[in-house]
């Protein structure tokens, strides 16, 4: 039996895969990383705690929008303006 939840896990999975793409230590670390996280709760079968942890993987995506959004910043301001020192 499948769970209800299954396709939101799968959409997760494949929006975490790709911001992994650009993640500073590689996206082969992070590929790793990911796999493995998912490969620990795979047993999961309590909708609570999948929903649970879907919410988790949502600020995950969150987090790493942000530290993109940050080095993006960054890289612009350093492109545009002098180093004040």
């Amino acid at each position: 039996m499948t769970s209800p939840l299954r396709g939101e896990v799968f959409r997760l999975y494949k929006n975490l895969l790709y911001l992994g793409r650009e993640y500073p230590k590689g996206s082969t670390y992070f590929r790793e990383r990911l796999k493995a996280a998912f490969m620990k709760n795979k047993d999961v079968t309590d909708p609570e705690k999948i929903k649970h942890l879907v919410d988790r993987g949502e600020f995950v995506i969150k987090e790493l929008e942000a530290m993109y959004y940050l080095r993006k910043y960054r890289t612009l301001k350093k492109r545009y303006y002098e180093e004040e020192h």
